[in-house]
């Protein structure tokens, strides 16, 4: 019997990923529907955090199932977006997880020695019990994320283009999307959200096509954010500028994480 998709084989890259990011939503919508009228959701209003979180992880799931099925259609194995079985993969993953932590250390380090934000150690206990559910919830983000853009995405526009434009048009993409969840509050990180996604194109392309170095580097960071503002560890300093730390929880929206992510990837050049 003809495989009735068989036509997106032949297809454009546009409609390929057109069909991909549409099929992810119809999915979606059944579940998306009653869950948002369960949380009192009602578009456009923006989406609060307890909110937000339900409908990620709802919309997240999916991804495999879509991805799967976009391999098919491509006659690939799934491993070709990045994801492997092989030790080298958990390696490369734990390697960018601690360079995710490090740069952390580094922005926060800095700040603090221009003393723009005190340490809240009175919280520090706190931290532990965030630990564990944040690293799980900031794996799942990261790996589906980086499947969907610098797997699936990132592959299907290097069939087209050149590398660099693919790198520069699929972190646009990423960049972009964030105005989905967030709306207008996403408008001063896109130039932040865009520089990450290169950084971890970049993380990809220097592990030889495993998303492992990319998966923990992203995992990394949000890991390292969620537990800091979870336990409310770091204040920053009325006298601090706003340009530079990208105050109200952006941190995307300051000059210092634009800094920590041009340093990540001179340290992913020379691993």
């Amino acid at each position: 019997m003809p495989n009735p998709l068989a036509f997106l084989a032949e297809s454009s890259v546009a409609v390929k990923i057109a069909a991909f990011f549409l099929a992810w939503i119809i999915i979606w919508l059944p579940i998306a529907i009653p869950l948002a009228i369960a949380l009192q959701w009602h578009p456009p209003k923006p989406l609060q955090t307890e909110q937000k979180l339900p409908l990620v992880l709802s919309l997240y799931v999916l991804a495999p199932l879509v991805l799967w099925g976009a391999a098919q259609i491509d006659n690939l194995p799934f491993s070709d977006y990045g994801i492997t079985w092989e030790s080298s993969f958990l390696v490369s993953l734990a390697i960018g997880l601690g360079l995710g932590l490090g740069g952390l250390v580094f922005l926060f380090g800095i700040e603090s020695w221009l003393d723009w934000l005190d340490w809240q150690w009175e919280n520090w206990r706190q931290i532990i019990r965030f630990l564990l559910p944040l690293l799980v919830v900031g794996l799942l983000v990261s790996i589906i994320e980086e499947l969907v853009f610098r797997g699936f995405l990132l592959n299907q526009l290097q069939q087209a283009f050149h590398p660099w434009i693919a790198a520069l048009s699929s972190s646009l993409i990423f960049a972009l999307l964030h105005l989905v969840w967030e709306g207008k509050e996403a408008l001063p990180q896109l130039p932040g959200l865009w520089l990450m996604g290169m950084v971890l194109v970049v993380a990809r392309w220097v592990d030889g096509g495993s998303l492992g170095l990319a998966i923990g580097l992203h995992a990394g960071w949000i890991w390292g954010m969620a537990s800091l503002d979870s336990a409310q560890l770091i204040h920053y300093k009325p006298h601090s500028p706003d340009w530079m730390i990208g105050r109200s929880g952006k941190p995307l929206a300051g000059g210092m994480s634009l800094l920590m992510l041009l340093a990540t990837a001179l340290a992913l050049w020379n691993l």
